[in-house]
């Protein structure tokens, strides 16, 4: 039986989940757990650009107050003496006062970018802003670890469609939404079918063998993330039940270093503040119960949940109340492992603007190296190229 590419592409998402399948999965030892107190680390995305200043509030700064006259947040929650945060995430302020939260502000890289793809792409692949690549950052990660682990290193998005980041030159993280949903449809007959007629036909030689990938680990990944259920309860929002996902697969043996998750979207041109308040509530309320989750099993020690966006807002509010495509922001870390907690350096400089925009002062590469380096006991130099060091936070 004979199927030409875009009919298959056309029939089912299974065709999505087999492009998105790394080749090395085939070869894996389902049995292969991660070592005891291994490193995770969880990368919840904020697409979109999301406002930093309306996160981290600098409220002692007169301009701030000033330009934005009608979206200033005026009831923010002290960390500092100088610095707030947003009142929608107020677990967040639990955890920096339980010393389980950093903050790095002023993060970005130098010519940024204010496109949503093309920023977002530079994000992703860790590349400089006139520079092109076709791999992401984690994507590379796998690629090295590939070279000397008996078994790769795997990395997984909460998602239907894979990101740049996770997309190496010899080796692809999986990206599904559910994973019996996606065991279900692996297991429908017309694609046991296909598979078990494969032909050697050029033009679809590598579905087949992708659609094989996928029917022969969705099994794999779908026992795994029932291996132990959850008693914690977690919200019924969408990020809330990818949340729960991750949590289930952390809490089984699967040989998982990596998940990535995102929520949006954060492009407040209009009425900013109630699109962030709903945003943000969603993100308070979902980490809340992954924490709690992750603590009651003994493993907040050995997760950082890290966040980011692919730029952040204008330091003038517009005439919509909302604010147009920015420059640098802010990151946060958060994990029960952290070597130094809190606002890890000064706030943005509002008297030194760039045509309106914040002027970045760390460039999110490094923060890269130090995640790889320090936490994934990866290579940076070789998955970056970057050569000018790491923070010490973690």
């Amino acid at each position: 039986m004979l199927i030409k590419r875009r009919e298959f592409l056309k029939i089912s998402s299974l065709a999505t989940a087999s492009f998105l399948m790394p080749n090395f999965l085939k070869a894996i030892t389902f049995d292969d757990a991660l070592e005891p107190n291994q490193k995770i680390l969880v990368v919840l995305q904020f697409t979109g650009g999301n406002d930093g200043l309306n996160t981290i509030i600098p409220t002692k700064n007169d301009i701030y107050f000033r330009e934005r006259n009608k979206i200033a947040i005026q009831n923010s929650m002290q960390l500092t003496d100088e610095a707030g945060i947003n009142p929608a995430l107020s677990y967040f302020k639990e955890l920096y006062d339980q010393g389980e939260l950093s903050v790095m502000n002023n993060v970005g890289y130098p010519n940024p970018d204010k496109s949503h793809f093309r920023s977002m792409d530079i994000w992703h692949s860790a590349s400089r802003s006139d520079e092109y690549l076709e791999t992401g950052w984690l994507g590379r990660f796998l690629d090295e670890e590939c070279y000397k682990c008996d078994h790769p290193t795997q990395a997984l998005e909460v998602d239907d469609m894979l990101s740049l980041a996770l997309k190496g030159e010899n080796n692809k993280a999986f990206a599904f939404k559910d994973p019996k949903r996606l065991y279900q449809t692996s297991q429908e007959k017309y694609f046991k079918s296909l598979y078990d007629h494969h032909h050697d036909d050029e033009t679809v030689s590598y579905l087949y063998q992708t659609l094989g990938s996928t029917i022969n680990n969705a099994d794999y990944i779908f026992e795994k993330s029932k291996a132990k259920k959850t008693e914690q309860t977690y919200p019924n929002s969408q990020l809330g039940k990818d949340f729960k996902t991750v949590s289930s697969l952390i809490k089984s043996d699967i040989n998982t270093r990596v998940y990535y998750l995102s929520i949006g979207s954060f492009d407040t041109h209009v009425n900013q503040n109630e699109r962030q308040q709903k945003l943000f509530t969603d993100i308070n309320d979902a980490v809340k119960a992954f924490v709690a989750d992750m603590k009651s099993n003994g493993l907040f020690n050995d997760i950082l949940l890290m966040t980011f966006s692919e730029f952040g807002r204008r330091v003038a509010q517009n005439a919509s109340n909302g604010t147009d495509h920015g420059t640098a922001n802010q990151m946060f870390f958060i994990s029960g492992g952290l070597k130094k907690k809190g606002i890890l350096n000064a706030l943005p400089d509002l008297q030194n603007l760039n045509e309106g925009d914040l002027i970045y002062t760390e460039d999110f590469r490094k923060i890269y190296a130090t995640i790889l380096k320090n936490w994934l006991k990866a290579d940076s130099s070789k998955v970056l190229g970057w050569k000018n060091g790491v923070y010490d936070f973690i």
